[in-house]
């Protein structure tokens, strides 16, 4: 192992969970701070240049991707017991926008959401845990976390949901089915209207009109829309100095 660094865990975190193309986090290893660099701007240049020159001193963070985030939700999303929550997610997280649907929708299960905010600290801490050991570093002081047991595997994959017949437009027809029975008989000629008219417009647009892209779409614009939740997640700091 090599010489212990200082290490501030608050920006370490923070640093982990960006994953901004533009925005590049370095552990120092003489200061042990966290240094942020940001693509084209003026000011970052000496930064740049400084992290360039000492690649030995200036170790990049790889910081959890989005799709390794998003699968973080898939997962969680399988281990929720309550099949209503559990169809709503499913719909949450398909398509862009999803890891703010997401978000939207454990706001009224907030036992869920404690849950979640915990399931999710545990695979952000143990990625890190498993990036400081594959660089070799021996941190200082020790995380406060210690060492993290992943939460265990659900007990039935989400890929084995969604390959049921339980797909997110199954979903969606059933709950309309349910939302139109619950309907007094004055309103259901509206609402059949209304559905009629969402049919014309063909089903990839009714899909996206409930926030659910056709399959190629979905995966296709997750990194920006993590991209958008973690500036709404993070506020974004000034990059730290490097010291002399």
């Amino acid at each position: 192992m090599s010489k212990p660094i200082k290490v501030n865990w608050d920006n370490v975190e923070i640093a982990f969970e960006r994953n901004s193309p533009d925005l590049h986090s370095y552990i120092d290893r003489v200061a042990g701070d966290v240094v942020v660099v940001v693509d084209g701007v003026a000011e970052d240049a000496e930064r740049r240049r400084l992290v360039a020159a000492e690649p030995e001193r200036f170790v990049k963070i790889d910081p959890a991707s989005s799709r390794e985030q998003y699968r973080w939700m898939e997962r969680f999303v399988a281990s929720v017991e309550d099949p209503q929550l559990r169809e709503r997610l499913l719909i949450a997280i398909d398509g862009k926008g999803a890891f703010r649907r997401f978000k939207d929708v454990l706001l009224t299960y907030p036992a869920e959401r404690e849950r979640w905010f915990n399931y999710r600290a545990d695979l952000l801490h143990h990625h890190i845990n498993q990036w400081f050991a594959g660089k070799d570093l021996d941190p200082d002081p020790p995380c406060p976390w210690g060492e993290v047991q992943l939460p265990p595997e659900p007990e039935e994959p989400l890929e084995r949901v969604l390959s049921s017949g339980q797909s997110p437009a199954d979903i969606l027809r059933l709950q309309v089915k349910a939302l139109v029975d619950s309907l007094p008989a004055c309103e259901l000629h509206s609402a059949r209207v209304f559905l009629e008219y969402l049919r014309d417009r063909g089903t990839a647009e009714l899909l996206r009109a409930a926030g659910v892209a056709p399959a190629g779409e979905a995966r296709a614009e997750l990194d920006e829309d993590a991209s958008s939740d973690e500036d709404e997640r993070v506020d974004a700091e000034p990059p730290h100095a490097i010291p002399s």
